[in-house]
C-alpha cells in the first residue's frame, strides 16, 4: 500500500476519533484537511487497516458500517430502541450471551457484529 497524502490524513483523522465512527463521518472529516480525499480511497485504506488491527468494522442497529479503531478489546453492543443510547459490552459480559450458541450450534459469535437492542432500564420503566 502506497503512503499517499490522503491515506496520511486518515490515519491522523483516526488517531483522533473516539469510539465508533462510521465511513460518511471519516470522508468528511478527511475531506475538512484535504478536499480531494476520495471515498474508495478512505474505504479501501479501512479494509487495509483493519487487516493490520488498527481498526474494526461494526454494523450499527441500522445496517450502516461502523469504525472502532484501536479496540482495546473484544465487545458487543447494547442499543436501546426508544431513546438510541448504545454500550459496550465486554467479552465476559457477552459470554453469558453467546455460551449457549457455543455449546448447542458449536458457533462461535463474532463480538465486533454483536449488536443486542432492546430497551434500556430508564425507556423500559417508562
Amino acid at each position: 500500500m502506497r503512503w499517499t497524502p490522503q491515506r496520511r490524513v486518515l490515519l491522523e483523522v483516526l488517531l483522533a476519533s473516539r469510539g465508533h465512527v462510521t465511513g460518511v463521518e471519516l470522508v468528511e472529516r478527511c475531506r475538512a484537511v484535504d478536499p480531494d480525499t476520495t471515498p474508495s480511497t478512505v474505504y479501501r485504506s479501512l479494509d487495509a487497516l483493519e487487516e493490520l488491527g488498527l481498526v474494526r468494522h461494526s454494523h450499527g442497529h441500522d445496517g450502516v458500517e461502523e469504525y472502532h479503531v484501536l479496540p482495546e478489546s473484544e465487545h458487543g453492543h447494547l442499543r436501546c430502541e426508544a431513546c438510541g443510547g448504545t454500550w459496550e459490552i465486554g467479552a465476559a459480559e457477552a459470554e453469558a450471551l453467546t455460551r449457549p450458541l457455543a455449546a448447542s450450534r458449536g458457533f462461535e459469535v463474532n463480538l465486533s457484529h454483536l449488536t443486542v437492542v432492546g430497551r434500556c432500564k430508564g425507556c423500559a420503566g417508562a
